[in-house]
């Protein structure tokens, strides 16, 4: 049957098609590194009319797909499942259209983000979505995810972020809605049934990203503090007196330590320990006063008790070494086998009573427990990894944490998705109506349950 297949599509979609020995590992499975899997066929359209061509076949023969962008997922979104046809958007590449007097940017679902926030820059302008993979991730994985990133405390999610989009459905219907427009009350907006979906409604080929006017100054300084209250205060008193709070990611000491233990050329940057640590960015249009104002405010929080230690960056490479220290997490999930990785959000008031929670908790049942927490903080976003060295213990790590996400009024995912890691947990942050819904929704536009079959629902 997969020979058969395999001679379909090849001379439906010539020259993008591989099999057998030509498919590489990297289709294999995602950054979780959970169930890969080598996949028999892998199709890399390179335009719309190819993907809607594929997906109107394998609907007419029930054939499953999986869809592909950077995979730089952490859910298991798009690691083959057996049977499954890898759809890699990896050629569907390209930048289609900056236009600046809109203030909007459209490419295809496969262009890195990366090459789409150094376009916007080139022509004055900024792009907000902003994430530790954004050399790698795709444009039309971030949309399907609904990925958030550093700065959703001050532009939101990516939904935020898009005006219109192009998708293709499962049964090779080509949806075409291109809006440029802030406001468009034309009917259903339909691009959100496509945003967050992780593949499961359908593929996303095109996007139009909204930008903004870029920033003349940017100001960065990492903080200390001995408590979660602490940081609390100081976030409302920098977003109550300075002009951008662009970003405000905060870290306990314990990722802090881990991070230093993984990456030797780090070194500890306040002279003393402090419980928590706070990455935050000011973004502003008056370069002098912008700089004063953050100078006098961390100072009056110095004065103030709120701030226990700070030190502003005073270059690009003090500013690049602050994000090393955020992004360590990449050298600790490469350097840890048969972790738990968690991907939570909380109420803001409800955190260090949560902390405490899980730590409590684990602690209890596992011995040589290792915990890293850090995460956005400011739109309740929290990062955990948690491990014993152990792998039977992952599963009951995942059970009893995601258990308590859920007695808070949590979510099991804040912004990398459900995939299908996460999917029997949903129950624990969605009601049995809304998954009710949901499965409605997929039956009516994907009834053969082609499009990313067993993620999310």
């Amino acid at each position: 049957m997969i020979k058969d297949i395999i001679e379909a599509l090849s001379e439906l979609l010539p020259h993008q098609i591989l099999h057998g020995q030509q498919v590489g590992t990297k289709y294999a499975v995602d950054w979780s590194g959970e169930s890969a899997l080598t996949p028999d066929i892998v199709v890399r359209p390179t335009n719309v009319a190819h993907v809607s061509a594929l997906l109107q076949y394998c609907n007419q023969h029930q054939l499953p797909i999986v869809i592909q962008g950077g995979m730089t997922g952490l859910s298991g979104g798009s690691t083959p499942q057996h049977s499954e046809i890898v759809l890699s958007l990896e050629r569907l590449t390209g930048i289609s259209e900056l236009d600046t007097e809109s203030m909007t940017l459209t490419a295809l679902a496969g262009t890195p983000l990366e090459h789409l926030q150094l376009a916007a820059s080139e022509a004055g302008l900024y792009l907000p979505l902003d994430l530790g993979a954004r050399g790698s991730c795709t444009v039309g994985g971030n949309v399907a995810t609904n990925a958030g990133g550093n700065q959703v405390l001050s532009y939101g999610m990516t939904r935020s972020l898009v005006l219109g989009l192009e998708a293709v459905t499962a049964d090779g219907t080509i949806i075409r809605s291109m809006n440029k427009m802030l406001k468009n009350n034309a009917g259903y907006d339909l691009k959100q049934l496509f945003i967050g979906s992780e593949g499961t409604l359908g593929v996303v080929t095109e996007v139009v990203f909204r930008l903004f006017p870029k920033p003349l100054n940017k100001q960065s300084a990492l903080c200390g503090f001995s408590t979660f209250s602490q940081a609390v205060f100081f976030l409302q008193r920098m977003q109550s007196t300075c002009s951008r709070v662009s970003a405000f990611e905060i870290m306990w000491d314990n990722y802090l330590k881990q991070v230093l233990v993984m990456n030797q050329q780090f070194s500890r940057p306040l002279a003393e320990d402090h419980a928590f640590y706070v990455l935050i960015e000011i973004e502003g249009n008056e370069s002098e006063r912008d700089v004063e104002s953050f100078n006098l405010q961390l100072q009056a929080c110095l004065d103030d008790g709120i701030l226990n230690d700070a030190i502003v960056a005073q270059s690009d490479r003090d500013v690049g070494q602050f994000w090393q220290l955020r992004d360590g997490v990449v050298d600790i999930l490469a350097s840890v086998t048969h972790r738990a990785n968690f991907d939570i959000g909380v109420p803001i008031s409800q955190m260090p009573a949560f902390v405490e929670a899980v730590e409590a908790s684990l602690s209890a049942q596992f011995d040589h427990l290792e915990l890293c927490i850090f995460g956005h903080m400011a739109d309740g976003n929290l990062h955990i990894i948690a491990w014993t060295g152990r792998e039977g213990d992952v599963e009951l790590i995942y059970q009893k944490v995601y258990t308590l996400v859920g007695n808070m009024g949590g979510t099991i995912t804040a912004e990398h998705g459900i995939g299908t890691m996460k999917r029997q947990y949903l129950s624990l942050c969605r009601s049995e109506q809304e998954i009710a819904l949901m499965r409605l929704i997929k039956q009516t536009m994907d009834p053969n349950n082609i499009l990313n079959p067993g993620r999310v629902i």
